[in-house]
């Protein structure tokens, strides 16, 4: 039995970029909402960073697109990538009908606590921290109504209207409904580390493909945030191998950072990304829905997870609302959020996974790039610029991108 018990228009599970953009605009709207995160602050590292257009037009949308800018980032204007020897261009975000024309990297914690900010003052809306969910609640017909979590305090009930699961790739809710996960899998697994950067570091690609070697590199100001790619499970081999290996591999692979590699001090300075690619077949049940990556685990192929994420949110905003308001949410109306954006779900998983198997994979077993030239499409985008367009505006503005419909009902304090 838990010690405390509360009530609500709609719980949300996890604190993330859709949990947070829900529980804003929501509240916003005149929603009673609470949300439950059960860390203290937001501050995780190598989670999810890069902001495309997409979501900076909705902060446009919003009004707060010139304070979000005002936050230490980096900004990317095309994708450039080192493929053997060719330097190559393959998209060019300049020509997007929206305010902001690139790529933002930003640490996710930055643009958490900048949406905190502007829901705390709304009235309706609630931030838990601290608070893990760890269980569903059911009603006598087996609808959810609620859910339980832990506190410092001791247990925590909290009824709801619609309780939403947006807590992410390994989602206790997900796990506690029953609903069905379809793996869709990936080749690959990460590995993030940071090095310093100086002033006088030139942008390099953003990408290195070498025959059985993938490195990114994003500038992130003072440092830079470092990502090898690996073959799927082969953390194991990588350790086997020895620091001084890793450093080394890294070095041939950015000469401008071999005196830095160093800094790699021991293993923890090293995280591994577990790459998995999934969806839930059916997004909801009485009383629950899922969004973000408890709906949909993405490829870190091409940035999207936070985008896509935050895209979930002002769907189910624009079309729960109404139903929340009068308190009275139906299947019927989360199915119609499942059917918004399963589409572009579908279609952009579908990239990565084509992505994932044409090219990281071959490069990853040696099979690509021996003989030095150049993919018939990658030759096409380095012939042709115009065609840079097109990769551009798949990433940058995703397929079927949401906008605010929401009203702000609710005045701020």
């Amino acid at each position: 039995m838990a010690d405390q018990a509360l009530t609500t228009q709609c719980c949300i599970a996890g604190g993330g970029p859709a949990g947070m953009m829900l529980g804003l605009l929501l509240a916003r709207a005149g929603v009673e909402v609470m949300v439950l995160e059960k860390h203290a602050d937001f501050l995780r590292d190598f989670r999810g960073d890069t902001i495309h257009p997409s979501t900076l037009e909705l902060m446009h949308e919003l009004g707060w697109l010139d304070e979000l800018l005002a936050l230490p980032h980096s900004e990317l204007l095309d994708l450039r990538f080192q493929v053997g020897p060719h330097d190559v261009k393959v998209g060019d975000f300049r020509h997007l009908p929206t305010h902001a024309r690139y790529l933002a990297f930003m640490p996710q914690w930055d643009l958490l606590d900048l949406i905190a900010r502007k829901a705390a003052l709304y009235p309706g809306f609630q931030l838990h921290r601290r608070t893990e969910v760890t269980d569903l609640v059911r009603g006598e017909q087996g609808q959810v109504v609620g859910v339980r979590a832990r506190t410092p305090e001791g247990p925590l009930e909290v009824r709801a209207s619609l309780v939403v699961a947006a807590d992410g790739r390994s989602s206790t809710l997900r796990e506690q409904s029953g609903l069905k996960v379809q793996v869709l899998g990936a080749p690959m697994d990460v590995l993030w580390f940071r090095v310093s950067r100086r002033p006088e570091d030139r942008d390099p690609p953003l990408g290195f493909f070498e025959p059985g070697q993938l490195l990114l590199l994003i500038n992130r100001g003072e440092q830079w945030q470092c990502g090898r790619v690996i073959p799927k499970g082969g953390i194991a081999s990588v350790h086997a191998r020895g620091l001084e290996s890793f450093r080394d591999d890294f070095a041939k692979q950015a000469p401008f950072l071999a005196d830095r590699v160093n800094e790699l001090r021991t293993w923890d300075d090293v995280k591994l990304l577990t790459v998995q690619v999934d969806r839930l077949r059916t997004w909801y049940q009485p009383g629950l829905l899922c969004i973000g990556d408890a709906a949909h685990a993405m490829s870190p192929v091409g940035g999207v997870g936070i985008n896509l994420a935050v895209q979930d949110a002002v769907a189910t905003a624009n079309l729960l609302t109404g139903p929340l308001l009068a308190r009275h949410v139906t299947t019927r109306d989360l199915r119609r959020v499942q059917q918004r954006r399963e589409f572009p779900t579908r279609l952009t998983q579908r990239a990565q996974v084509l992505i994932q198997n044409r090219v990281v994979a071959p490069v990853l077993r040696k099979h690509a790039l021996g003989n030095g030239r150049l993919p018939l499409t990658l030759r096409l985008v380095r012939d042709f610029p115009a065609l840079r367009r097109i990769p551009a505006r798949l990433i940058g503005l995703g397929i079927r991108p949401e906008h605010v419909h929401t009203p702000a009902a609710s005045p701020p304090h």
